[in-house]
């Protein structure tokens, strides 16, 4: 738990649930690389007994976390599919979740390869429109799984809407909050029982580490879900959990620079005649571009696009024609990335359940780094010059 409430985010990832080190007044957080701790008699210890149950380095970061999001409880898992693991596992055989279709691919795999065959049901509908999710509530109807902005797409939901479905009910509204970030999305404070990362993403940023996290207000959630990272074991090492500290504070610094090299790029594909859409939710004439613009405090520097023609064989060339923009799965770090969600991210999604929300063969993912916009620019303008 934290007690820097009332700090800007800015300085919440520098100083939020950390303090020096106590043995040595070291600023930085320790990496605890032990597997047990000595006790002076059995049960007598100083909270520490086993580094899958608890270590130092993992509590600083889970504190941080629990307040980047106003959140009580922050819990850290081996990597994001740890954490949506570990969040399923609150539910029950006969249960019903309602998630939207435009999801990040391993989401959608474990849910239904791996929980579905245990008696989960899962429904995918579109969320742009929060009447749709109602008209799937049931009795059933456990969960209600938001991923915003959507991965691959960019599409916009909006938590607040979701979330007042489930006033008056034991439904809880879990939010993947992976493409935005704590510093430019909140989703506890708009009514999300919990919010999901994927720290290997923007939290790390440095394209380095493989974690996940989960954060709550709730006490029964949180103590649920402190049992099954103990129980479950899919925990993260210190160093590990080392890393991502590291990186979460300069998050502020660097979102800065991507969603001001994700507006830049977003606003010359739109313009170059070889590009069909481009999605980005800072756009005027993006769906719900006035939803993002109210829950969150930057569009992001997540770009996607499709190309004239929609050909697989023209964005293969795009794909392997960048110098800057990395061909590889992942997104977040500094250094600009390209991928092509059909065939990578979201290979384990069926084709025409792809294609319906929108990852159709040309679509590719940009993840926008902090270089310089006119480089990025550069590189785009040759790959693009190959079709």
């Amino acid at each position: 738990m934290s007690d820097h409430k009332d700090m800007h985010i800015e300085t919440k990832t520098i100083h939020a649930g950390l303090s020096p080190d106590p043995t040595t007044g070291a600023i930085m957080t320790p990496i605890y690389q032990t597997s047990t701790y000595v006790q002076r008699a059995p049960g007598d210890h100083d909270g520490f007994e086993y580094a899958r149950t608890q270590n130092p380095t993992r509590h600083a970061l889970q504190d941080n976390l629990a307040a980047l999001e106003n959140g009580k409880y922050g819990i850290a898992y081996s990597s994001g599919l740890g954490a949506v693991d570990a969040v399923i596992k609150l539910l029950q055989p006969g249960d019903e979740v309602i998630a939207t279709n435009d999801l990040y691919g391993g989401t959608y795999r474990i849910f239904r390869k791996v929980f579905e065959p245990y008696g989960i049901k899962f429904h995918f509908t579109p969320m742009d429109d929060p009447q749709k999710v109602k008209a799937l509530i049931n009795d059933n109807t456990k969960m209600i799984w938001v991923e915003t902005p959507t991965n691959p797409t960019l599409k916009i939901i909006d938590i607040k809407a979701i979330a007042a479905l489930t006033a008056g009910t034991a439904i809880k509204v879990v939010a993947d909050n992976t493409f935005a970030s704590p510093y430019l999305q909140r989703p506890l404070d708009l009514g999300a029982h919990i919010v999901l990362h994927s720290a290997t993403k923007y939290l790390g940023g440095h394209s380095d580490v493989v974690l996940g996290a989960v954060i709550t207000n709730d006490d029964v959630i949180a103590e649920r879900l402190y049992f099954l990272q103990n129980s479950c074991g899919a925990v993260p090492g210190p160093q590990d959990c080392f890393l991502v500290l590291r990186g979460i504070k300069t998050l502020h610094v660097r979102l800065d620079r991507h969603c001001e090299n994700g507006h830049i790029i977003a606003h010359w594909l739109k313009k170059h005649p070889k590009v069909d859409q481009v999605l980005w939710p800072g756009f005027a004439d993006h769906p719900n571009h006035k939803v993002a613009a109210e829950q969150m405090d930057g569009f992001g520097g997540m770009v996607s696009f499709t190309l004239k023609g929609n050909s697989f064989e023209d964005a293969k060339k795009v794909l392997s024609g960048t110098q800057l923009f990395a061909l590889a799965e992942s997104l977040g770090g500094v250094e600009s990335l390209i991928g092509h969600p059909a065939s990578m991210t979201h290979g384990a999604i069926p084709p025409a359940e792809r294609e319906a929300s929108g990852v159709v063969d040309s679509l590719i993912r940009l993840s926008v780094g902090i270089e310089h916009a006119d480089d990025l620019i550069a590189d785009l303008a040759h790959a693009l010059s190959l079709i």
